[in-house]
């Protein structure tokens, strides 16, 4: 059993709850971020609707990771590489003068408070994994 289990299913029902409710939201009203941050609206809402709906899924594979941690460090692994590198562009897109500054909170509840936790969780997934596993196998048979 993987370590600190409880606190990783916390870590990812939560997750997996703020981004399914992020994803309606986002879908439901695609100019709320542009409100928000005091940016002209889009004339292509359908984009951010798009990047709702796919957040919204990405909560449904962190419920799976709250359901089954011993078995979603793949997913946790994708979720934190796309929580660093929405950033990345963030800033670019901030630094260039393409958005505002005040655009950087979003970063700050679909990004930064989930890097610590999900690193945590994929250091205790990495050293559940025994020594010389394969690291992807074949589930319905469960040979690699």
């Amino acid at each position: 059993m993987i370590r600190r289990r409880r606190l990783h299913r916390s870590v990812f029902a939560a997750a997996g709850l703020y981004n399914v409710l992020w994803g309606l939201w986002s879908v439901a009203d695609p100019q709320w971020f542009f409100r928000f941050t005091g940016m002209p609206l889009s004339n292509q809402a359908a984009v951010f609707a798009c990047l709702g709906m796919v957040v919204g899924l990405y909560g449904v594979l962190y419920l799976d990771v709250a359901r089954a941690p011993e078995r979603g460090w793949l997913i946790a692994a994708v979720g934190l590489a796309g929580k660093v590198l929405g950033p990345s562009g963030m800033v670019w897109m901030i630094a260039t003068g393409a958005w505002p500054a005040s655009a950087i909170l979003l970063c700050i509840t679909n990004d930064f408070i989930w890097w610590v936790p999900f690193g945590i969780y994929l250091a205790d997934a990495w050293d559940e994994q025994p020594a010389g596993a394969p690291v992807f196998k074949d589930s319905a048979s469960g040979s690699d």
